[in-house]
């Protein structure tokens, strides 16, 4: 918010506001008296309403300013605020409810994207034609793998729908997003593993990778939630592992992906079998609870490639991504009759749909909500599972069990 500020060597008045995201500060001819003050503070509000409604022009209100040509006239914008102008303002009125990594992606995506087809463009002027035009181009933009996928462009497209649509409201115009429905993506398949397939894998991993890996199977942390996860966070006398913070990029973040993702998640007796067993052998130095062997977090892209890519390989398993022991602790809870809101809790899913939608077929009709049920089962099959697993061994079900 605009203000008027009095030095306290002269007595001098200046105005304090935010114009493009960055702060500035410009002199006035007035002191601080009374009758000064009422003048500052009738061309205060009129530098407020200029800003709040796109037609702040900094040669036209501060024309002897060192900073007045840095900046286009009113007359350039076509008496309208810019969506390069508008940019700033925004993502500096949601910095504080965004993670850093957010942030940096939201950079990105507008500097990418975003700024080099409408920077110059009036907000007002930007139509439904316009967006949808920008949407065709994207589809041909090249990917990680041929074009972007629909995913990638949903994101862009849905920042670019956040900065117009903060901007309809502000500026009040029509908002160019009206019935405009984002692509449809695919799908991804659930593709859990058997019990059999998750003790042979348990197995044949890396030593060091041993207890990861059961914790990984048995509690269906996400890969940022385990990979981040400290000491700090393991409640070994009740036997729990409190989901606080994740491991985005390299950088562990307060906070999870979800509110409900922040969780106590109960530990099964294999899984805290193994987290004593890596306190056992910790470094005391180390705050991680699975470290690489160098005493860094673990990487999930170098623990796809080096690790468990070769893994499956050799077992002969079809390739998949780790996220999938995350569906195996799923399906097999459910497999083994726990109650749906239990699993939707340890999981951290903010409500039962997704449950249902992703792991329908694997949802009998039981009730029981206390993780007895996981227990037992791997009380009574763990250990028995060694054997080497077929290349297209389906998901166990339950009936496979009795």
């Amino acid at each position: 918010m605009p203000s008027i500020r009095a030095r306290p060597d002269n007595g001098r008045l200046y105005i304090d506001f935010r114009y493009r995201g960055t702060r500035y500060r410009e002199p006035l001819p007035y002191v601080n008296i009374p009758g000064d003050r009422r003048r500052a503070e009738t061309f205060l509000r009129h530098v407020t309403q200029a800003l709040d409604h796109g037609e702040f022009s900094y040669q036209d209100f501060f024309p002897n300013s060192r900073r007045a040509p840095q900046f286009p006239t009113a007359s350039v914008t076509g008496g309208g605020m810019t969506f390069r102008d508008f940019v700033p303002v925004w993502v500096a009125d949601m910095t504080p409810q965004w993670s850093a990594i957010h942030l940096q992606t939201v950079r990105g995506v507008v500097n990418q994207h975003l700024l080099p087809t409408f920077g110059d463009q009036r907000l007002d002027a930007i139509k439904r034609a316009d967006v949808l035009a920008f949407r065709a181009t994207l589809a041909k933009c090249p990917g990680y793998r041929g074009t972007l996928t629909p995913s990638r462009i949903n994101k862009v497209m849905c920042f670019l729908r956040q900065i117009l649509k903060e901007a309809a409201g502000r500026f009040d115009f029509q908002h160019p997003f009206h019935e405009i429905k984002p692509l449809r993506m695919k799908r991804s398949d659930v593709q859990p593993f058997s019990l059999g397939e998750a003790h042979a894998l348990v197995e044949a991993i890396d030593p060091h990778y041993r207890h990861y890996l059961v914790t990984r199977f048995f509690t269906g942390m996400r890969s940022g939630e385990i990979n981040g996860l400290r000491w700090a966070n393991v409640d070994r006398e009740r036997g729990l592992i409190l989901v606080r913070e994740t491991l985005v990029a390299g950088t562990l973040e307060e906070g999870t992906k979800t509110e409900r993702s922040t969780r106590d998640i109960p530990l099964l007796p294999n899984v805290r079998e193994a987290i004593e067993a890596q306190w056992a052998q910790r470094d005391p130095s180390c705050q991680s609870v699975f470290p690489t062997p160098s005493g860094f977090p673990i990487n999930a892209k170098n623990f796809n490639n080096r690790v468990w890519k070769p893994l499956l390989a050799d077992l002969g398993l079809a390739q998949r991504r780790p996220y999938q022991t995350r569906h195996t602790a799923a399906t097999l809870m459910l497999a083994a009759g726990e109650n749906p809101e239990w699993v939707a809790y340890v999981l951290g899913h903010t409500n039962l749909q997704m449950l249902f939608r992703v792991y329908s077929r694997f949802i009998p009709n039981l009730t029981r909500q206390d993780g007895s049920a996981m227990a037992n089962l791997l009380h009574q099959q763990w250990g028995k599972a060694g054997a080497r697993p077929t290349r297209h061994q389906p998901p166990l079900l339950l009936a496979r069990l009795a």
